[in-house]
């Protein structure tokens, strides 16, 4: 018998900051607890907000802007990032994303493979909310 595919409801889906104060909410969507190696993100970042330099010795990310402008530094490379853009981060790259724009949100789908702790991570950190706005670019407004 085939295992039928995971069907999860956005209403399931809870957000979180990595630690208190951040100015990026991440969701996940999917990822080992739903018996995937590969995780799957919805990250939003307030206006000006940023994450820190970070880097995954093990895995590639990489983001889909769906909607906000933002600028993406990767060891010494930087790239503006728009709507539409895909940014493809290598193993171990040292990167942060800046959302550049003073009032409105960047918002992107985040693929992390494989995983690396990374969706423990972000369900470790404090609760935050997706509002109606963040909802609409996944086009689930309530």
């Amino acid at each position: 018998m085939a295992i039928p595919p995971l069907h999860k409801p956005l209403s399931t889906i809870a957000a979180h900051h990595i630690t208190a104060g951040d100015t990026v909410k991440l969701a996940v969507l999917t990822g080992p607890a739903d018996g995937s190696p590969t995780t799957v993100v919805f990250e939003v970042w307030e206006p000006g907000g940023a994450q820190p330099l970070n880097w995954h010795p093990e895995s590639v990310e990489t983001f889909v802007v769906l909607a906000g402008e933002g600028r993406a530094v990767s060891d010494e490379h930087e790239r503006d990032l728009a709507p539409g853009d895909v940014l493809v981060l290598p193993l171990g790259s040292k990167h942060r994303i800046t959302n550049t724009s003073a009032t409105e949100r960047l918002y992107t789908l985040t693929v992390m493979s494989p995983d690396e702790g990374f969706a423990d991570l972000i369900q470790r950190g404090p609760f935050a909310v997706l509002d109606d706005a963040d909802l609409a670019v996944l086009g689930a407004a309530r």
